[in-house]
């Protein structure tokens, strides 16, 4: 199998969300050998901070949109039950 790019500029969150769930599957599967599996962690750890990285920064930009404008509210999201 070639290895993916994990070059932190080139994923974008969608890129980033489908490798880690493709590690997580390949991880749950069992099936890797030991060293192969610690690989894959490592690099679910990785691509895990990324997305959260990517996530707060889509954040910032929305509270920073929304600053701008006084007519848009920021509101906790609330879930539907």
């Amino acid at each position: 199998m070639a290895k993916k790019s994990t070059d932190k500029n080139a994923l974008d969150f969608e890129t980033t969300l489908q490798q880690l769930e493709e590690i997580v599957t390949r991880l749950e599967s069992g099936s890797l050998p030991l060293e192969d599996a610690l690989k894959a962690f490592e690099n679910g750890v990785f691509l895990a901070n990324l997305g959260q990285e990517r996530l707060q920064q889509a954040e910032q930009r929305i509270q920073i949109l929304l600053q701008k404008s006084d007519s848009a509210k920021l509101h906790d999201y609330q879930a539907e039950e």
